[in-house]
């Protein structure tokens, strides 16, 4: 895994100081500790962080072979048989790992090299010949690549925002459309960004810019189809599914460095630690996080797994009140991130680094399968609304939705004011409520008069809606899948992973994100992805000779960071002083005194806004670090 940055002049090929490339490759150490690189050309510049884990003596990067230049992030899990393919047609190659293979890709292929790829992967290519560079992000998100197109003509771009605030040129000006996504969200999705005008190259896309021509748009080169089926017994889909799973997991486990797995002791961690396992002559080395809380604890079922397998386990307990890593959270996103699993995420790379250098993990599944508890209400208000005219759906619910009580603190029977606002609004506009963090009601309340009319009626929501309505599918959980793939994965899961891991010197990879299982899963029957309300019904099903069953059909946990009790406990102070931070009030964006009713109403337990004063907080913290 490494950190890539880069200059390109698409206008006068003007010359790249190199310390200006240096600069932002510094800024990136942490993604390469095992070496560094610069080149420069006439109009260009490309750097290079490395972490070595193919080819460890070789390869050194940017990469030249005659009039191609390389700087790349990431790992290409088929370059063997991409090698052997390129050997045959005639192409010479130095070095052992997977560099040089997409060098000889572009010769020969040009942009369609990119459906040959099964990898994750960010990567610059400077063509001399045609005059150009290419930009290419993987197909889910897996690698991050920012972009900016600056005063003086030329175009930056790097892993990290960080990189490119490294360059002295880049504009340091906050985007209040931005803010709004986040608030509603939790995190800045990727056709976002916190510094106005920087770009992220989204997931799947690539960008061609060709020297004496306009900046073009990206171009979008995959894409995943719910709107087919998949035809055969329940059986043989299994089996297709588990064999799909067993190659996702094998074609990552090459690696010239030591090799291991997180295991949280749910279904996916323990599925890819048992095909694992199965594929390697060694104990597989896993380690786990566990907390001393009963009910937020896997270090048990994390056991059960080590122990069937014989692995190579390790664990830590960990204090889920360690808030002092908030700082070094801040730090590794550069945008604010409110996603409290962080925390432990960041635990959990931290533990595996000091055994490994590439851990596997299970992220993936369970948006490619339905494996989010939402999904299964998004089904069940789908049927609801179906029942009913648009216009009466509004009237009748929206109106038991705006006077019912808002009840936190109350059991959840009795909680019903989110579900009956969800059953008045269409499917996408329910959907963006469910995955969001602070609703649009609170978000009204929050921002001052000011914001509101900057933001000129504009609604994070609309992007899940827009989403939604367009995407390849057939049925309701089709488009909330869908929509997740292109926002909440690479947004929050994927984001998450990349910055944590990365901070450690640790490299992820996600076997489940495999693109050939994402696109086998997306044309299963609906009810082979959540039947009776178990999500990932089919891969549960296909591994029990794999795993006990007390391990498949488990409650979903997940990492819990107790956010909500900070607030109230020993973060209170925090709280409060958000309603007088004078970096949040210079902004002009917050009614003050709004944020400090809203601390004093969580402090007093009657209502829960944790998650929103944990997006406050750690949005005041990266605008300073952003903005000074």
């Amino acid at each position: 895994m490494c950190g890539i940055a880069g200059i390109f002049h698409p206008g006068t090929p003007k010359p790249v100081d190199p310390n200006r490339i240096q600069a932002m490759i510094a800024a990136l150490a942490h993604r390469g500790p095992d070496g560094d690189g610069i080149w420069t050309a006439p109009g260009v510049g490309l750097g290079h962080r490395r972490l070595s884990i193919i080819d460890l003596e070789g390869s050194p990067q940017p990469m030249s072979d005659g009039d191609l230049t390389i700087s790349y992030n990431g790992e290409i899990y088929n370059f063997a048989e991409l090698r052997a393919d390129l050997i045959a047609a005639g192409a010479r190659f130095r070095t052992a790992g997977d560099t040089e293979v997409l060098l000889h890709g572009w010769r020969a292929w040009g942009p369609s090299m990119l459906d040959r790829l099964n990898g994750m992967f960010a990567f610059a290519i400077h063509d001399a010949g045609a005059r150009a560079l290419f930009l290419a992000r993987d197909r889910l998100g897996v690698k991050p690549l920012h972009y900016v197109e600056l005063a003086d003509g030329s175009v930056a771009f790097a892993s990290e925002l960080k990189g490119l605030l490294a360059n002295p040129l880049v504009r340091r000006a906050p985007d209040l459309s931005a803010v709004e996504d986040y608030m509603a969200l939790g995190y800045v999705p990727d056709d976002a960004c916190l510094v106005a005008g920087v770009k992220k190259l989204a997931a799947g896309h690539f960008l061609l810019i060709e020297r004496g021509r306009n900046m073009p748009a990206p171009r979008r080169w995959w894409d995943v189809d719910f709107s087919n089926r998949a035809t055969g017994s329940t059986r043989a889909l299994g089996e297709e599914l588990v064999e799909r799973m067993r190659a996702g997991v094998r074609s990552r486990m090459v690696a010239d460095v030591p090799l291991g797995a997180f295991l949280s002791g749910g279904v996916d961690s323990s599925a890819v630690v048992a095909l694992m396992a199965e594929a390697s002559p060694r104990a597989v080395r896993t380690c786990t996080i566990g907390f001393d809380e009963a009910g937020h604890d896997e270090r048990g079922h994390a056991t059960t797994i080590a122990r069937r397998f014989a692995t190579d386990h390790a664990e830590r307990v960990v204090d889920p009140d360690d808030f002092a890593l908030i700082d070094t959270l801040v730090a590794a996103f550069d945008e604010p991130f409110a996603d409290g699993s962080a925390l432990a995420t960041y635990q959990v790379c931290a533990l595996a680094r000091e055994r490994v250098t590439v851990a596997l993990s299970g992220d993936g599944a369970d948006e490619a399968l339905a494996g989010y508890r939402r999904y299964r209400f998004q089904a069940a208000e789908e049927r609801v609304r179906g029942l009913l005219p648009a216009h009466l759906r509004t009237q009748i619910f929206g109106a038991l939705g705006r006077y019912y009580p808002k009840a936190d603190w109350a059991p959840r029977p009795f909680r019903a004011k989110s579900t009956l606002l969800a059953l008045a609004a269409g499917g996408g506009e329910a959907y963006a409520r469910s995955v969001g963090v602070t609703t649009p009601e609170v978000r009204a309340r929050l921002f001052s008069n000011a914001a509101q009319a900057a933001l000129g009626g504009y609604r994070a929501e609309e992007r899940y809606v827009a989403t939604m309505a367009a995407a390849p599918a057939r049925d309701a959980i089709d488009r909330a899948q869908y929509a997740d793939l292109k926002h909440w994965l690479p947004g929050d899961i994927l984001t998450k992973v990349d910055r944590t891991s990365m901070a450690v010197g640790l490299e992820a990879r996600e076997p489940l994100l495999d693109h050939r299982l994402v696109e086998f899963c997306a044309t299963l029957p609906v009810g082979m992805r959540l039947r009776h309300g178990e999500g990932k019904w089919l891969m549960k099903k296909a591994m029990e000779p794999y795993l006990p069953k007390e391990i498949l059909y488990r409650p979903k946990m997940g990492f819990v960071t107790p956010i909500s009790a900070w607030f109230r406990g020993a973060l209170a102070g925090e709280a409060s002083a958000l309603g007088s931070s004078r970096m949040l009030a210079e902004t002009g964006w917050f009614d003050m005194a709004a944020i400090t009713a809203l601390a004093e109403a969580h402090r007093g337990g009657r209502v829960e806004h944790g998650r929103t004063l944990w997006q406050l907080m750690m949005l005041e913290r990266s605008l300073k670090r952003v903005f000074g």
